[in-house]
């Protein structure tokens, strides 16, 4: 049996994220022990490393509820959304760095004047919710797709040329 702490380290979660799974019944534990302690199971273990991959992949609560609860469901159908979304969201990001590019390209003037830097984009990214696995793929879309471009972009952050270097090969082993 394990406790909710334990449960949590073994499926590298939180502790306050099982039991957010558990007030929202996506997990029940096993039974309590003799402290009023939530104990689990293995077969608990399972179920919340089944969410937790489901929750790496996008999916919202809501779809991995469906999952769990209605085995017969089309999960096949659920996930082939989510890879759709994920798609158009690619494609989003491709259109924001032909964006980029041909601003770039359009005018010298953006290399004149430090308007954004290294620290202010990765800045910005963050916050609009991209991890650092997202920057890379960016990074690593933007050196497949132009990277001439890709270069331009680097420099026009004022990153040291050591640093440029290092990131466009890192971009290019994907």
């Amino acid at each position: 049996m394990l406790t909710v702490s334990r449960l949590a380290r073994l499926c590298g979660l939180s502790r306050s994220t099982v039991l957010y799974y558990e007030s929202i019944g996506l997990l029940k534990p096993a039974r309590r022990s003799a402290g009023n302690y939530r104990m689990y199971t293995e077969k608990d273990a399972a179920r919340l490393r089944r969410i937790r991959l489901w929750r790496d992949s996008g999916l919202t609560l809501e779809d991995i509820r469906s999952m769990l609860d209605q085995p017969d469901s089309n999960a096949a159908a659920i996930l082939k959304r989510r890879l759709e979304a994920l798609s158009a969201e690619i494609d989003r990001l491709r259109g924001h760095q032909h964006a980029i590019a041909a601003l770039l390209q359009q005018s010298g003037e953006f290399r004149r004047f430090r308007v954004v830097t290294k620290d202010k984009l990765v800045s910005i990214m963050r916050s609009a919710g991209l991890t650092e696995a997202d920057m890379h793929r960016f990074h690593a879309e933007f050196e497949k797709s132009a990277p001439q471009e890709h270069q331009e972009f680097l420099e026009f952050l004022h990153i040291p040329a050591d640093e440029v270097k290092a990131i466009r090969e890192a971009s290019r082993k994907g």
